[in-house]
């Protein structure tokens, strides 16, 4: 929601949202500009929230002013977690090293602030995959946010007791980890859109938008063999659970 992708109609946008049954949406931060938006836009508005943090396109942007800028936009009450960070060797918009110091730096302002970490990974799963075996369960609370990733980062996230969340990827034609969706602990799996990227079947194509995840979790009722209703009760309270009381405020 704090994409300039919405800047044109962001109240349609929500209004969708509400009708369709959203009750709360977590706008994500992905740089310091990003996530001063992100901030504004969910501060005095029921229904929303936000995270502070640097992406790892942006890494290169980290510094000590930058944690200080982050870590005090941490302390205002819109602000339910850290990120979004982690690793992208992909397009390599920043070097591995700054990456990986941006990356373990956030990590640890969620381990001090007591602040689950929504967590990017792509194209780097053996680095990924150590950094999670270094943590401790639960310290932080770690996201693994759009999960695609392979068995190294499954099972370092598991041994971690991170949430894996799953976008519209897996409504995709050639989405192949099906196994890790329906294999994914009850009390672990949370559902995203990833707005305005990655829009499910049947809106493949098009701009993504919060109204979107019920498609995302009617697939995810499918894979998994169950109702959306019992989904869609479940991902909220770990949403809860994960993110905080704050995630009772409806739209």
């Amino acid at each position: 929601m704090g994409d300039a992708a919405f800047d044109v109609d962001r109240d349609a946008v929500l209004a969708h949202a509400k009708a369709v049954g959203v009750t709360h949406i977590v706008v994500i931060g992905e740089s310091l500009a990003g996530s001063e938006r992100a901030v504004a836009l969910a501060h005095g508005a029921a229904g929303r929230s936000a995270t502070a943090g640097v992406h790892p396109h942006e890494a290169s942007s980290w510094s000590d002013d930058a944690r200080q800028r982050v870590r005090a936009l941490l302390a205002a009450p819109e602000v339910v977690a850290v990120g979004e960070t982690g690793l992208d060797y992909h397009y390599m918009h920043a070097p591995r090293e700054a990456q990986r110091r941006a990356f373990e730096a956030q990590l640890e302002l969620g381990r001090e602030l007591g602040k689950p970490v929504v967590v990017h990974a792509r194209d780097a799963d053996d680095d990924m995959a150590a950094v999670l075996r270094s943590l401790a369960p639960a310290e932080p609370v770690v996201v693994l946010h759009s999960f695609s990733s392979g068995d190294a980062v499954w099972e370092a996230g598991m041994a971690i007791n991170a949430y894996f969340s799953f976008s519209g990827m897996i409504t995709f034609k050639n989405w192949g980890l099906t196994d890790r969706l329906s294999g994914c602990p009850a009390d672990r799996l949370l559902v995203e859109t990833d707005a305005p990227y990655l829009a499910p079947v049947p809106h493949r194509g098009k701009r993504n938008e919060p109204g979107f995840v019920r498609a995302v979790a009617e697939r995810a009722a499918v894979l998994r063999g169950e109702d959306l209703a019992t989904l869609a009760q479940r991902t909220t309270e770990n949403a809860r659970r994960c993110f905080g009381q704050r995630i009772d405020r409806a739209l």
